[in-house]
C-alpha cells in the first residue's frame, strides 16, 4: 500500500504536466495577436484560457476598438477578468465571445486586463 500512493502521485503529476504544457504550447504568447480594422473600428482579439494570448497587442491610436475575449472550455481565473482603465470587472462565459467597446486612446496608452488572482494579464498598447 505504501509503495502505490507515490506511484499514483507521480501518474497525477506525469499527466497533469503534459496537460499544462499542451495548452500552453498551442497558444500564441507574442506579437500583434489577430487586429484588425473593419469599418473604421479596430478589433483585438484575445484568448482567455490558462491566461491571456497574445500577452501584449499592438493596436492603433486614435481609432473605436472592441475587445474580443474568446474563450473555450475556460474553468480558470482567466475567465474572471479585470480592465481597470475600462472600468471592466465580469466573469466571462465558459465558451463563447464577449464584446468590450475602447474609446479612441492616445498614443503610448496601455490597457491592461488581469485575472481575478492576480496570476494571468495582458497589455494593449496604442501608437
Amino acid at each position: 500500500m505504501k509503495s502505490i500512493i507515490p506511484s499514483i502521485l507521480v501518474a497525477i503529476l506525469i499527466v497533469g504536466s503534459a496537460i499544462a504544457f499542451s495548452s500552453k504550447s498551442a497558444s500564441p504568447t507574442t506579437g500583434r495577436g489577430e487586429i484588425r480594422v473593419v469599418d473604421g473600428k479596430q478589433e483585438i482579439a484575445i484568448l482567455a484560457k490558462g491566461g491571456y494570448y497574445p500577452p501584449m497587442s499592438l493596436a492603433k491610436a486614435g481609432l473605436p476598438s472592441v475587445l474580443k475575449i474568446k474563450t473555450s472550455s475556460t474553468f480558470d481565473c482567466s475567465s474572471a477578468l479585470s480592465i481597470p482603465a475600462l472600468g471592466y470587472r465580469d466573469i466571462l462565459p465558459n465558451s463563447g465571445e464577449t464584446l468590450i467597446d475602447i474609446l479612441p486612446q492616445e498614443p503610448s496608452t496601455v490597457i491592461t486586463g488581469i485575472c481575478a488572482m492576480g496570476m494571468y494579464n495582458f497589455q494593449i498598447k496604442f501608437d
